[in-house]
Formats: structure tokens, C-alpha cells, sequence
């Protein structure tokens, strides 16, 4: 830090919400120690920090430990937020009357250079990686959603709807989703509203190769999303009428066409975000802020907040575990001061805490990537071998060649290993995709056989 001063001591203090002792504080400013007692000192003459404890177990905060409850609660409940955002959702906490009307800024859309400009800091998007990476980026795009891919259904559905004030279980959620099963004392639009969800994650998921960020496929998202729930003919349409949002003194732009613009903006932005937890925070923030469909805008952009991430074969984003509160209140944030703060804390949590559990879920699958990149040169081997009848010894040596051809040295032994084990393992339910068709199967094993 350049030139430390006795406000850079208090910001360090600010951003902590538990007390911090003075060695803590000797590692966040190159000073003197005399120096830091000095302002320390004088911080706490001037009402600015607490001084809690004596000697050498003195801790300092800018909070009372009331006060700290007051404004998270607890710590165990909150232990993502930190002292600034604390102040942040605290003053969303106020009265309506008390809090000043806005607009939306499109200023601070515009101030955003991709690149350049981060709503996550490098740690935090580093942070994010080594947690999320689960299989080579060189493999397909969804090559991991696919895997887990009804794991990712429940999920998302679930926490998506959950958000939304949906009182499906995760048990009726499962049953709904892969057994077609409807909760008895749920109202319809629950329903509907879980389901949407499902055909808006196949959606994502199996067009994913060529599911690029721009307006038509966030309208799709929505039309997928909102179908059934909102007025016919709106859904996946930007919006013509006006719409407002409880609790907030947000008011969202109006005109369809400065609407059009701005998502227009927003996707073109997107897009040209190198890195994919910043390219899908920074949808989930401006999708929702926004507002450019007449209501399911925060599901939408839960969903597109997904596409990177499944893009490169990353754990996706489910929303586990966070509160329908904190979630709104930090939503309110961003509607009424553009601040992203609360909802990247509560974004990283949520992230590593979901990344936990599909560690699970991959190591149960058994994921070969090996298998998965090669899956088309292994095929079209095997469908080759078939049709002009090659057999032993003319079939290891063609494999043997094809392999040198086409496979990178490290991966060889087991691209030969795998076109072995489905040769030896061909059967009728085995030969979709490959060009086989029955016939020629039993040709080939006939002569096999002779």
C-alpha cells in the first residue's frame, strides 16, 4: 500500500467484521509499530474504532459486538459478508421513505471495459478456478454438464425456484424432474415454474458447443423459462410496459427500445469477457439489474450465468445454500447503489461450497476424458474396422496406426485400450452413432467366428 495513513488503517479495520488484533494489522501496513499504536490511539479518542481487551489480547473494530449481530445477524449464519457489505445491506434494511428513488445508471454499464474493468479481483477468480476446474478445457464444451448432467437439473432447478419463493422440496423437485411426479399440495405455477427449469438447463446444456452469450439466446433462456407463467406472447420478448420491484426504490427503464439497446450492450460485453467467473458474475449482476423482461429476469439470469462455466467444463453455478433474504438483499444493492460487493460474497461462497459436493459426484461417475475427447476418431475406427471386416492381426496394427496418426502420444495407450474394449464389447445397443447398422454387426461377427 502506498503512503499508509491513518484512513488506510481504518479502511483495513472497516473491512473486517470481528475484531482484529495488532498483528494482524502490522501485516496489512508497512509502519512503524509506534506509529500504529499512535492511530490506533487517536481512532479510538475520535469514536471511529473499538478497542476491545487488554495487552497483548487487544482487538479493534469499527463495530460494537451488538451492533455486528444486528447487522448479520450472526456470524455462523453469515459467514460470507464482510464489514463493508454488512453496511451495505444494512442500509437496504431501512424503511422505503427513508431510502432515495433511483433509476437505472446505464453509466455504470457503460463504465465497464471488458478486461480491464473486474467485479471479482484476480484472487478471488483464481480462487474460483482451482476449485471449479473439474476436466482439460481442450475436452468438448459440456463435456462435465453432460456427466452430471441430472444432478445439474435437480439443482438448479431447486435453488433457481427456491429463490423465486417456491415451495418444492428437494425430494418433490427430484421426483418432479426425473419421475414426471407432481407435489399433491403445491399450486400449479410451482410446477410449471420447476419444469420450466428443466427444459431451460437441456436447453443450455446440449446446445452448449454452440450457445454463444447474445441477445436471441438470453431470449430463449427467458421464452423456456417464463413459458406459461407470464402473459402469452411476452415470454422471451423484451418488454413493452412497465415494471416494478418490491421492496426497492428501484424504478427499471421503460422503453422497449432503450431496453433492446441495453441488452444488446450487455451481451456484446459479455462476450468479450476472457475469463468465465467474471464473464458470469458480471451476467447475473446486469441481467438482473436490467430488468428487460416483464418478470423471471433473476432466473434468467441464473441460467445465463451458467453458460460459461459449462462452456468450460467447470463446476456450473447451482445457488446452493443461499437464503432467498440474502439473495433479494443483495440484489438491492446492486438496484440502489451498483454495488456487486454483497452478491460476489455470496456468489464465492455459494461456488466453493457446491464445488464440495460435485467433487462427490465426479469421483462416483468416474469421468474418462480420454474416452470423451476422442469419442469421434474412436468411432469412426471401429466403424471401419467393421465395414471392410479387418480381424486379427491386420486389426491391432490398423489401430496401432490410427493412433500414431491421430492421438497425442500421452493419451495413445488408452485411445488404443478403449477402441479394444468396445470392439470386444460391440452389440446392437452399442453401435448408435458409430454408422453401423445390425447387418453389417452380424456380418462382422460371423466372420469373426469362422
Amino acid at each position: 500500500m502506498l503512503n499508509p495513513n491513518k484512513n488506510s488503517l481504518l479502511n483495513i479495520i472497516r473491512s473486517y467484521y470481528a475484531p482484529i488484533p495488532m498483528a494482524v494489522l502490522k501485516k496489512h501496513l508497512a509502519v512503524p509499530e509506534r506509529t500504529l499504536r499512535r492511530w490506533l490511539s487517536q481512532l479510538a479518542q475520535e469514536n471511529l474504532i473499538n478497542a476491545i481487551g487488554e495487552g497483548k489480547g487487544r482487538k479493534y473494530s469499527i463495530w460494537q459486538a451488538e451492533e455486528i449481530k444486528t447487522l448479520l445477524h450472526t456470524e455462523e449464519s453469515h459467514p460470507f459478508f464482510t464489514a463493508d457489505s454488512a453496511m451495505l445491506l444494512a442500509k437496504i434494511q431501512a424503511p422505503l421513505l427513508r431510502r432515495e428513488p433511483c433509476a437505472y445508471h446505464e453509466a455504470w454499464l457503460n463504465a465497464y471495459i471488458p478486461n480491464q474493468t473486474f467485479y471479482l479481483d484476480s484472487a478471488q477468480r483464481q480462487q474460483l478456478y482451482e476449485n471449479g476446474k473439474r476436466l482439460s478445457q481442450e475436452l468438448p464444451a459440456g463435456t462435465y454438464a453432460h456427466k452430471i448432467f441430472n444432478r445439474l437439473l435437480i439443482d438448479l432447478s431447486y435453488n433457481s425456484s427456491r429463490l423465486e419463493g417456491n415451495t418444492y422440496s428437494l425430494l418433490e423437485t427430484q421426483k418432479l424432474i426425473l419421475e414426471g411426479k407432481f407435489a399433491i399440495d403445491k399450486l400449479d405455477a410451482e410446477s410449471i415454474m420447476i419444469l420450466n427449469h428443466k427444459e431451460a438447463i437441456k436447453f443450455l446444456v446440449e446446445g452448449i458447443s454452440r450457445l454463444e452469450i447474445n441477445v436471441n439466446n438470453i431470449r430463449s433462456l427467458h421464452y423456456l423459462l417464463a413459458d406459461g407463467l407470464v402473459p402469452s406472447g411476452t415470454a422471451g420478448q423484451v418488454r413493452e410496459d412497465a415494471v416494478r420491484i418490491s421492496g426497492t426504490t428501484y424504478t427499471p427503464i421503460e422503453n422497449s427500445a432503450k431496453l433492446e439497446q441495453l441488452l444488446e450492450n450487455i451481451a456484446d460485453k459479455a462476450k468479450h469477457i476472457h475469463d468465465p467467473f467474471e464473464q458470469s458474475f458480471f451476467l447475473l449482476v446486469h441481467l438482473s439489474y436490467l430488468q428487460a423482461f416483464i418478470d423471471v429476469n433473476k432466473r434468467t439470469a441464473r441460467l445465463a450465468a451458467n453458460i460459461p462455466l459449462v462452456q468450460h467444463n467447470l463446476v456450473p453455478l447451482s445457488f446452493n445454500d443461499i437464503s432467498k433474504e440474502d439473495y433479494i438483499s443483495a440484489m438491492l444493492v446492486i438496484y440502489e447503489f451498483n454495488e456487486v460487493a454483497p452478491l460476489a460474497e455470496l456468489y464465492i461462497w455459494s461456488y466453493l461450497r457446491t464445488c464440495k459436493q460435485y467433487t462427490v459426484t465426479a469421483q462416483m461417475l468416474g469421468i474418462e476424458p480420454v474416452r470423451v475427447f476422442y469419442r469421434t476418431q474412436r468411432r469412426q475406427l471401429i466403424a471401419d474396422i467393421v465395414h471392410h471386416l479387418i480381424l486379427e492381426p491386420q486389426m491391432s496394427a490398423l489401430i496401432a496406426e490410427r493412433a500414431i496418426e491421430m492421438i497425442p502420444e500421452h493419451d495413445r495407450q488408452k485411445f488404443i485400450e478403449d477402441v479394444k474394449t468396445d470392439l470386444a464389447n460391440l452389440a446392437p445397443f452399442t453401435i448408435a452413432g458409430m454408422g453401423i447398422n445390425q447387418q453389417e454387426l452380424e456380418i462382422w461377427h460371423e466372420y469373426q467366428a469362422k
